[in-house]
């Protein structure tokens, strides 16, 4: 049963559209990080700032569900909703200071091109959680369609790159380093798809 979204309730959805804007404006900054490598320490700086907000907005998500009696959905969907959402970010922060932390001389063509995808998944999980508050299947089932292909297309693009790493053509240290990099961006993607698992949770028990 669809619950009445009240002024009071609807700070929630305004939470976590504000949330998802700020991934990906995280991820804005990474991909000029990838495709403009110079200034990284500056940039992943930049790309941390955007990962205390995401700290803050999420810490706000749960004080305010502390304080609240009725809300627009399951307290545990928020509370799930809000730690993906921050788990993502996390993860965007983690790549950008892994390229500082370990000296990359230059990111790797299938860096920028997860990058790419990270990016695609971001717009797409902000547009749908500003439509979150409509609760609309038809509306909102596109979003986590869209989302699983983008994985799907990460995963091969992570496939690639772990072949190539591993043809025996690069310095094992090297290897080392860009494996990392490759793992932390694609746990950001699957991040992404985690959130788009929820919010397909949450439509389907309000519909």
């Amino acid at each position: 049963m669809r619950l009445k979204i009240s002024q009071r309730t609807d700070v929630f959805f305004e939470l976590f559209s504000k949330s998802a804007g700020n991934i990906r404006e995280a991820v804005i900054l990474l991909r000029d990080l990838v495709d403009d490598y110079r200034d990284v320490e500056l940039k992943a700086r930049r790309i941390q700032e955007r990962e205390h907000d995401g700290d803050e907005i999420t810490h706000d998500v749960i004080r305010r569900l502390n304080t609240t009696f009725i809300t627009p959905m399951d307290r545990e969907d928020i509370y799930t909703l809000a730690t993906a959402l921050d788990d993502v970010l996390d993860a965007v922060e983690e790549a950008a200071d892994v390229f500082v932390l370990h000296n990359i001389v230059e990111p790797k063509p299938w860096m920028i091109q997860q990058v790419d995808v990270l990016l695609h998944a971001a717009e797409q999980t902000e547009q749908a959680l500003g439509a979150l508050p409509s609760l609309d299947r038809t509306r909102l089932e596109p979003y986590w369609i869209e989302i699983n292909r983008l994985e799907n297309e990460g995963d091969r693009i992570f496939r690639r790159a772990v072949a190539e790493m591993f043809s025996g053509d690069y310095k094992a240290m090297d290897v080392l380093k860009w494996k990392e990099v490759t793992e932390t961006l694609e746990e950001a993607l699957d991040g992404l798809e985690n959130v788009a698992n929820v919010v397909e949770t949450v439509v389907v028990k309000n519909a």
